[in-house]
């Protein structure tokens, strides 16, 4: 076993080190990772093993996964602020699909509850925006404040409460995990890990026990069970994106995302985040 853990690791650290190569964005910082411990390296080797692992220990090995084995004290240092440009499709209300260019814009807080995260989509008519400032959420059309929909309101809570954040920052959040079950799809093993924040809001991760990255999360709301999908993952200065992720509600695909550009650390303005 620990001889088969030692090749998966150095498996994963090669594959790591040719995305680095070729990643979509800015050269990466000159600082240098922290390196493996003795515990990192044994929470891995138990996420490996599968019938072994706890949740927490597969949590965590996902964290270092996401980190560039650097763990959350990397994501936090590198993702101070995140500028992300690409395009979206949306199917609106009457069931029509939406294209639409978009750029997303965070200033990390402590917490999830604590972001600041701005969404602009541009349209024919005009510049429309979501901002979520403190677990507050309001929109903007062309600069005009207003309340959005209670859909479209819940519909951008979902992408913060039940994105790969939720997962990545469960600690910070106060979350709780449930290692649900094993599963097999596709001819892909999978960790199946719930977490469960303070307001109750539940996602489950489907981890795969290969790579430990998130290949897909599932969550209900109003009776509905979504199901989004993440691909072309690559490494984002020294950090694992998703470059692509889709939707689903039901059996219908609802939204798909497709980053273009990515960058952290570069200075966001703290007042595109206000009200006025």
């Amino acid at each position: 076993m620990r001889v088969k853990y030692f090749l998966t690791f150095a498996v994963l650290l090669l594959v790591g080190v040719s995305f680095a190569f070729g990643q979509k964005t800015a050269e990466k910082p000159k600082s240098e990772k922290p390196k493996n411990t003795k515990k990192q390296n044994e929470q891995l080797q138990a996420a490996d093993a599968g019938k072994t692992a706890t949740a927490e220990q597969i949590a965590e090995s996902a964290v270092y996964i996401y980190g560039s084995l650097g763990g959350r004290d990397y994501l936090k240092q590198i993702r101070k602020t995140t500028i992300e440009r690409g395009k979206i499709s949306l199917v609106n209300a009457e069931g029509k699909t939406e294209q639409s260019n978009y750029e997303r814009l965070i200033m990390r807080g402590e917490s999830l509850d604590k972001e600041r995260i701005r969404i602009d989509q541009e349209y024919p008519n005009g510049r429309f925006a979501m901002i979520y400032n403190n677990d507050k959420v309001f929109g903007l059309f062309n600069d005009a404040v207003f309340a959005p929909r209670e859909d479209a309101t819940k519909a951008f809570q979902n992408q913060i409460w039940h994105g790969l954040e939720a997962l990545l920052r469960y600690k910070e959040n106060n979350s709780t995990l449930n290692l649900v079950k094993r599963e097999k799809i596709m001819n892909v093993d999978f960790h199946v890990l719930e977490v469960t924040d303070k307001q109750n809001r539940q996602t489950r991760f489907y981890i795969s026990t290969k790579t430990l990255r998130v290949m897909m999360l599932e969550y209900t709301q109003d009776d509905v069970k979504y199901r989004r999908k993440f691909y072309d993952y690559n490494y984002a200065q020294g950090t694992l994106v998703p470059f692509r992720s889709v939707l689903w509600a039901g059996e219908k695909q609802v939204e798909e995302t497709n980053i273009q550009t990515i960058s952290f650390g570069q200075k966001v303005e703290e007042n595109i985040f206000n009200e006025s």
